[in-house]
């Protein structure tokens, strides 16, 4: 199919060459990556599908997975967050260890293999505080991986106990830490982070952060939030961004494009991109980053259709079960706002796209081919 579309007299000379390096495995430069995001939508799925079958076949990936949020309070006021609060401001919680033990002890014996644990960066919580906690629950459940804390709630708590970033990640692999999630990035341009996220951690210490959790052997996942006030250039820096230190470090699991959702945040007058935009970043990520093995599909945030379509772009982890577990894009105005999903309704969604699901851990080793 690529091959009888590299011989059609609709396309560019460019788009031509683009193709022709995709099919020969050859890296795409910055500004080929923005000349993608002018390719036909159904000439983009053909691309990234070829691009994913290659590196995936027609495998799909989700897994046995529950959220923990400790608190949404937070030092930071980001435009586009519509989760954070202050002490003792309405809507603000901050569970004590106690009850967040009791919610790891309602998993004994489910099945679930992760759970992943981020919050808002708390003023009076540190390194040792997030630490007993994750040592506590890996008592409770002792094969658990343990996915935690964005490098901005890392940033804070280990300046918090006067340690280096490498002891301090050091410390928290010591307590239990397998992993951390890839918030916090939204988009490295310094304008636009300047205008979304000026307070917290730069894009440089977000980078610096992820690197140092690479080398003392804790992985990482990568993110971008898009559809706010950036422009395809800014998306394509940041990936490129993202593939330049992969390419050094390996220590990425997966990338993941996250929507921004207009509900409760300063940022709303600007509305949301459609469905054909966030296919294109689908599709757009698994070609250019060449080097990532995943492109995840977050369901709660897309909703379970725009999710299942997304499978034709690219795309080939949905996540997982999360049992209403996460407030984060419900209360941002996702469709789901009790995110849910069975392990048989997990299955079906990637069955009816025609493809092979398949559970996983959190670093992609194969639990259960359906």
């Amino acid at each position: 199919m690529i091959q009888d579309i590299l011989s059609t007299n609709q396309l560019t000379d460019l788009q031509k060459k683009i193709i022709h390096k995709v099919i020969q495995e050859e890296r795409l430069n910055q500004s080929e990556g923005i000349e993608l995001f002018d390719f036909d939508l159904g000439l983009l799925g053909v691309l990234a599908s070829y691009v994913n079958r290659r590196k995936n076949q027609d495998k799909v990936f989700f897994n046995k997975n529950f959220h923990i949020e400790p608190t949404n309070i937070c030092i930071y006021d980001c435009k586009f967050c519509s989760y954070h609060r202050k002490i003792n401001q309405s809507g603000s919680w901050e569970y004590s260890i106690d009850e967040i033990l009791e919610k790891a002890s309602s998993y004994k014996n489910t099945g679930a293999t992760e759970v992943h644990i981020v919050g808002g960066v708390h003023p009076n919580r540190d390194l040792h505080y997030y630490g007993k906690m994750i040592s506590s629950i890996k008592k409770i459940l002792p094969e658990i991986h343990v996915k935690a804390f964005t490098a901005v709630e890392l940033d804070f708590m280990i300046k918090k106990v006067h340690l280096t970033l490498k002891e301090g990640l050091t410390k928290l692999k010591d307590y239990g830490l397998d992993s951390i999630p890839g918030g916090g990035a939204e988009i490295f341009n310094p304008e636009i982070r300047k205008e979304v996220c000026h307070e917290k951690s730069t894009a440089d210490q977000w980078l610096t952060i992820h690197e140092t959790a690479h080398i003392v052997g804790i992985p990482s996942n990568a993110t971008m939030l898009y559809g706010h006030l950036e422009n395809s250039g800014h998306r394509i820096d940041h990936l490129d961004q993202l593939r330049n230190l992969q390419d050094k470090t390996k220590g990425f699991n997966t990338f993941i494009p996250l929507k921004y959702k207009k509900a409760n945040n300063s940022l709303s007058y600007i509305g949301e991109v459609n469905t054909i935009e966030d296919l294109k970043m689908f599709a757009v990520s698994r070609i250019y980053l060449d080097n990532f093995d995943h492109i995840k599909a977050y369901w709660p945030m897309l909703g379970k259709d725009v999710t299942q379509i997304s499978l034709s772009f690219g795309v080939d982890d949905i996540d997982g079960t999360i049992d209403d577990s996460t407030k984060i894009y419900s209360m941002a105005g996702a469709k789901d706002q009790k995110p849910t999903m069975k392990t048989s309704e997990l299955v079906d969604l990637i069955k009816t796209a025609g493809k092979n699901p398949v559970e996983r851990d959190t670093v992609y080793n194969v639990v259960k081919e359906y």
